[in-house]
């Protein structure tokens, strides 16, 4: 490996660790300042009772002497048992949550970047005509519209006023709707900066030397300009990627969908600060790999690139 791209990368980890450490620390304090507590909710707790159920949990502790032992326990990967899920395991619960929400978020990632940059290549393509046209129409509608709002639309839609999908997401056909409005944002996204970088490079001095040379259309089109303006695509594809496949919290919550998503808005609820520090840091890890993913993958689409 190339020793400055080495160096490259181990500054990355260390940045990554760092970012890391830091949405834990954050998390951490600021979760044991909201006023309240984890069992303030439960019915007819005694000060007794609850005083117990802090020494079990070790809540009772000095806050100083919690957090270094959570970080202690954090890098042996243990999250604790759930304040509220009594019996159960945190790392379990974001496990089960994790199964659907990743199967749930690959398949969106995957049409999300299919179809946009499809979409966005006939775009370029076919710049200024009608078709054009209505792929930015539409685009530009996908993109201004919340998720929030575009899931319930297709909700009342298709299980209301035409039943064809279920609304109930722990169904294989009730994810039809989750994976449809978990797509079309990036769809749109993408679309849109796959025909604006298309179209920048189709105005570069070496593709009009490569018309001149004779070189087939085809060829300019796949081997030449779709290759180099994927670039901008990847830098977005890293944290998208991540953000879709951890599962959008409006999302599962509308199609009641059993992943990660819905399990960290039940923890927040029930001040179950084990899974939220669980949770919270399985989504900031995920984000900060895939935009060292996506920053590596520049060298491989483009060697020109240095990465220093």
């Amino acid at each position: 490996m190339n020793p400055k791209t080495l160096k490259y990368i181990l500054k990355r980890i260390i940045l990554a660790i760092f970012t890391i450490w830091v949405v834990i620390t954050l998390t951490f304090f600021i979760m044991h300042a909201v006023p309240g507590g984890p069992f303030t909710s439960e019915k007819a707790v005694t000060p007794a009772v609850q005083q117990a159920m802090e020494a079990k949990y070790g809540l009772d502790k000095p806050l100083s002497q919690q957090y270094f032992t959570y970080l202690t326990d954090v890098l042996r990967l243990r999250f604790g048992p759930s304040l509220k899920k009594r019996g159960r395991m945190v790392i379990d619960i974001m496990g089960d949550g994790l199964k659907t929400s990743v199967k749930l978020g690959l398949i969106a990632a995957a049409l999300a970047t299919i179809s946009g940059v499809v979409l966005g290549s006939v775009a370029a393509l076919r710049r200024n005509t009608v078709l054009d046209r209505i792929i930015m129409v539409i685009t530009t509608a996908f993109v201004s519209m919340p998720s929030f709002i575009m899931g319930s639309l297709l909700l009342v839609a298709f299980t209301i006023k035409i039943p064809i999908f279920p609304a109930n997401g722990t169904t294989r056909a009730g994810l039809v709707l989750p994976v449809i409005t978990l797509m079309l944002y990036p769809m749109a996204y993408i679309t849109r900066m796959t025909r604006s970088s298309m179209l920048d490079v189709l105005g570069q001095d070496y593709i009009r030397t490569a018309k001149a040379k004779g070189v087939s259309r085809m060829k300019i089109i796949f081997g030449h300009a779709l290759k180099n303006a994927l670039i901008p695509v990847i830098t977005y594809l890293g944290p998208q990627i991540a953000y879709i496949t951890t599962g959008s919290l409006v999302v599962e919550k509308i199609f009641a969908v059993p992943g990660i998503g819905g399990a960290f808005v039940n923890s927040i609820t029930d001040r179950d600060y084990p899974l939220i520090m669980g949770t919270t840091i399985v989504l900031a890890t995920f984000i900060v790999v895939m935009n060292l993913v996506s920053d590596i993958l520049y060298k491989v689409v483009d060697p020109r690139i240095n990465l220093e």
